[in-house]
């Protein structure tokens, strides 16, 4: 594996263990889920363009990525918070 993909590798591991550490350990439920979906959101994007190497990709594709997902946050957001 080259170093690139080490260190990903380890940002994915060191963000799951910090959403299931603060799952176990926090009161407020409204916060707790914005904070693991932006985690989520991370790894998400993470994993996308590494090793599904959509940083190589077009234009369209990285843009509708990023759209989805912040779509995507804004409906769970709003159902969450209201």
């Amino acid at each position: 594996m080259r170093k690139k993909d080490i260190i990903t590798l380890v940002l994915l591991i060191s963000a799951t263990l910090f959403t299931a550490a603060l799952s176990v350990n926090s009161d407020d439920l409204k916060y707790l889920v914005f904070v693991i979906l932006i985690a989520s959101g991370i790894k998400f994007s993470l994993i996308a363009f590494q090793f599904m190497e959509l940083k190589k990709a077009h234009t369209f594709w990285k843009t509708a990525l990023i759209c989805f997902l912040v779509i995507f946050f804004g409906v769970v957001s709003i159902i969450v918070f209201y």
